[in-house]
This record gives structure tokens, sequence and C-alpha cells, in this order.
């Protein structure tokens, strides 16, 4: 009986692992293009939280929860440009333009959530989220079954999306300009490359990313928006992109370690493992800071990243 629990434990938690990533991954992977073109995007968690209030509106309004997806991505989008704006446009600081959007998206998301959604004492409304697809045939093999094919198609779509994006960044001519103007705008643009429409484009896709990550928060793992419900994983994500190296692959494996810490962390909590919910609470935080430490002195950045550029 012993083993059985044990097996259904580990099974529970490999299978939560591919879903508490993937929030993560999506993110990760738009923040590494953002970062490869030369600028840090600290405004992915309120593109993010602004996904996850949107997305929950429009799957609440129209009772069409791919609408909720396309409708995030659209916003993150949005703030993408804005980014972009601020920072390729206008030459403001990254850090205080990411940061101004993170905050100002933070109070926006939840003031359009609660004037558009009734809170009745309180209490948050809950839409009918997503649910996980069974792979006929496959989801019913022992242990595989559950863990790789009874997974939301999410997780399916955010996988693919990390394998197309490293070959968009690594095997293609498009990927080499990217990776170019991150090294060095000025040279690129001596050879023709338009810089100021790579980094838009580059800010475009990581906000739409970060849009859609935010939208599974609300209309896949919890079918309801909180505010501050993405609970710092914006700022994961940001020491994610270092610890995969700026790799969509590596970002994918990297996303798969910490969703797997993450998913460890509540499965315990599940069985009533007797230790303080708080410190549950700061694993994967703890796990980010050691994961740096780690790591950040090996990683070699973008030498254009933090650099305003301004044609002559």
């Amino acid at each position: 009986m012993m083993q059985a629990l044990n097996i259904a434990f580990w099974i529970s938690v490999l299978t939560m692992t591919f879903r508490m990533a993937t929030p993560l991954l999506l993110g990760t992977v738009g923040e590494a293009f953002a970062e490869r073109s030369g600028i840090l995007n600290l405004g992915i968690e309120g593109m993010m939280l602004m996904g996850a209030s949107v997305g929950f509106l429009m799957g609440y309004i129209t009772g069409n929860l791919w609408l909720g997806v396309l409708m995030a991505g659209i916003s993150g989008m949005v703030l993408g440009v804005l980014m972009a704006f601020l920072t390729v446009t206008l030459g403001a600081q990254q850090h205080v333009s990411g940061l101004g959007i993170t905050i100002m998206s933070s109070g926006l998301s939840f003031y359009l959530y609660r004037l558009n959604v009734p809170t009745p004492g309180g209490i948050p409304i809950t839409v009918k989220s997503f649910e996980p697809i069974k792979v006929p045939l496959l989801a019913d093999l022992p242990i595989l079954g559950p863990i790789f094919f009874n997974q939301y198609e999410l997780v399916y779509i955010s996988i693919i999306i990390a394998i197309v994006s490293f070959y968009l960044l690594y095997k293609t001519d498009w990927g080499l300009k990217i990776r170019a103007v991150g090294e060095n705008p000025r040279a690129a643009d001596t050879v023709g490359i338009n810089v100021f429409r790579v980094r838009y484009i580059c800010l475009t896709y990581a906000g739409g990313l970060a849009g859609i990550a935010g939208s599974w928060l609300s209309l896949a793992q919890s079918g309801m928006f909180l505010p501050g419900m993405t609970t710092g994983r914006g700022w994961i994500c940001i020491a994610l992109v270092v610890f995969g190296f700026w790799n969509p692959l590596r970002i994918l494996g990297g996303a798969m370690l910490f969703g797997g810490i993450d998913a460890f962390q509540l499965s315990l909590q599940a069985v009533g493992f007797k230790i303080p919910y708080q410190l549950f609470l700061m694993m994967p935080h703890v796990f980010t800071i050691i994961a740096l430490i780690l790591v950040s002195r090996r990683a070699i950045y973008p030498r254009a990243l933090l650099k305003p550029y301004r044609r002559e």
C-alpha cells in the first residue's frame, strides 16, 4: 500500500510539473527574445497580471475560453508595444519603464476586473476553466499516460512554442538579426538591419506570450482572477532566462525544473506534510536565488542589454 501511495504521489508531482511550468515557460521564452534584442523587460509581471485579468473577463463575459486566451495575448502585446515605445523610441531607462508598466498593470488589471465582475460579499467569481484532454489510448498507459498524455492543450502549445522559438532564434536569418541587434546594434544598423523594428517585434512577442501565460493562471489553473495571482512568476521568468542562457530549449528544461519544485511543495501540502505553509511558498523563490548564484557568473549576457540605441 505504501509503495502504491508513493507511486501515486510522484505521478501527481510529475503531472503537475508540466502544468506549473507552463506560465514560466511562456513568459521566459518571450523574455529571452526581448533580452536577445537588447531590452530587459521588467514589465513581464504586469503583463502576466493583465493577461490573467483580460483573459478571465473575456471568458466570463463571452463563455469562450479560447477568446479569453486570444485577448490576453493581445493585451500583453499592447503592453509590449508600450514598453518598446518607452525604451526604443524614447530611449527611457529600461528598469524604470518596466517597473512602471508592472505597477500600472497591477492596478489596472484589478480595476478592470472590479469594473466588470460583481463580487458579492467579496467572494471571487469563477468560470468553467479548461480541462485536461486525454490522448486516446496513450492516456491509459500506466505511469506515463497521466503524466504526458493527460494534460491541458496550453501545456502542449507552450512546449511547441519553445521548440519553434529555438528554431527561429538559432536556425533562421531572422534569429541571427535578433542576436546581432542584441550584441552590437550599431554594426547591425550598418549592414541594413532595422534595429528599432527588430526590438519592437521582440517586445511585442514577449508581451503576447506573457499575456497568454497570465491567462493560463486564470482560465486553466484556477478558473478565477485574484489581484497579485502571478505571485512573482514574472520575476522568476527573468531569473529563468539567465538560468537557461537565453536558449529556449534550455529554458524548457529550466521551466520544468522550477515547475517541479512548485509542484513538489504543493503535493507535500496536499498530503498533510507538517511544515508551516509559508516555508512551502518560499521554496520556488529560494531555489531561484540559489540557481542565479550558481549560474550568473557563467552567463554571457547580450552585450547591448540595457543600452539604448540612437542613430547618428
